[in-house]
């Protein structure tokens, strides 16, 4: 698999930040026992994906932007296609979009605080490097 050079497509497919080929969760989201799994660095280049112990705290608040994004996002649909319904109709439909998409929630919001906190960047030589030659 060839390397991209943009950082964005390489996180909306969570990639390793520095060679931008390996994966950074070892199961499928829709894997519902291991879709939180990462490995302890990259296959293709070695990267540790856990800069520091705890470092995904902080993806606790950028969980908690999705989370906040979604809720609004499923309320107002839910008022602009269902007219206004009674409030069980919000809670059940913000709770169930919440719930499918929490892996989704999780696995972005630890991809984005490595790319944007971890202090890795982008290294085109370790592209086509293996982690046996690093």
């Amino acid at each position: 698999m060839s390397a991209t050079d943009s950082s964005t497509l390489a996180a909306l497919q969570q990639r390793c930040p520095r060679c931008h080929q390996g994966r950074l969760f070892t199961y499928s989201a829709f894997n519902l026992t291991k879709f939180a799994d990462m490995p302890a660095a990259c296959p293709v280049c070695g990267q540790a994906y856990e800069p520091e112990p705890g470092f995904y705290w902080g993806a606790m608040y950028i969980s908690f932007a999705f989370s906040t994004g979604i809720m609004l996002v499923v309320g107002f649909g839910v008022y602009f296609l269902l007219n206004d319904p009674d409030t069980w109709v919000y809670i059940v439909s913000v709770a169930v979009a919440s719930v499918l998409l929490t892996p989704l929630s999780l696995r972005y919001s630890r991809t984005l605080m490595l790319y944007w906190f971890g202090g890795v960047h982008y290294d085109p030589d370790r592209a086509g490097t293996s982690r046996r030659s690093a």
